[in-house]
């Protein structure tokens, strides 16, 4: 076997990202395709093996490559780091029906996954390892940092900085900051499901609620 692709991660995103990284290998066989994973119980999942990290550096395949299907930031740029030390490439994973507006004004980093029906409008720039799960969209003049997570269905306006490690819930509702003052998401920040965000939040804080409010300790 020449190619050995892997999903990183066999949790339920992992398991929705394989039939995506499937789609851009089709002619490669199942066989090709396996999760990795050191705290799993099975050695079998949706017809795929599930390897430990050992186990797929000593396959015997020439050519491996993975990308890192884990919600966890911190988790996700260990793991990032771990394959780059072991020279193993990453794949990049993006639906068919994600849409991209204009291509020339879209700049995303390695490592991305971007699920289904995930729109890019125009002029944004995207980090390092970004996840953007299903009818995510983000609009005009946004700067995504490296190792950001967006749940399904996050609405990220225009004229938005969103800094490295920050998590952004299911249903969440990113104000359209300006061109001199856009809207910031602080490092490693965390906005909860179904929040609607209308100024800053500042770098470690949780907010929830509509407006969005710091939560309560």
């Amino acid at each position: 076997m020449s190619q050995l692709l892997g999903v990183y991660g066999a949790s339920g995103f992992g398991r929705q990202i394989m039939p995506l990284l499937k789609l851009q290998y089709p002619d490669l066989d199942i066989s090709n395709f396996v999760f990795i994973d050191d705290n799993s119980d099975s050695t079998e999942l949706n017809g795929h093996k599930v390897l430990t990290y050992c186990d797929f550096l000593e396959h015997p395949s020439i050519d491996k490559k993975a990308t890192i299907a884990i919600a966890n930031s911190q988790v996700r740029e260990l793991l990032s780091n771990r394959l780059a030390a072991d020279n193993i490439r990453n794949i990049a994973v993006s639906s068919k029906t994600v849409v991209v507006l204009d291509e020339n004004t879209v700049e995303i980093s390695e490592g991305s996954i971007l699920c289904s029906h995930v729109c890019l409008k125009i002029n944004i720039k995207i980090g390092k390892f970004f996840h953007a799960n299903t009818y995510s969209y983000i609009s005009h003049d946004c700067i995504i940092g490296d190792y950001v997570t967006f749940a399904p269905r996050v609405s990220c306006n225009g004229n938005i900085h969103i800094h490295d490690h920050a998590y952004i819930g299911t249903g969440a509702v990113i104000k359209q900051g300006t061109p001199d003052k856009p809207l910031i998401i602080g490092k490693g920040a965390i906005v909860g499901m179904g929040a609607v965000v209308t100024k800053d939040v500042p770098a470690g804080a949780i907010v929830v609620g509509n407006p969005a409010r710091p939560l309560s300790k």
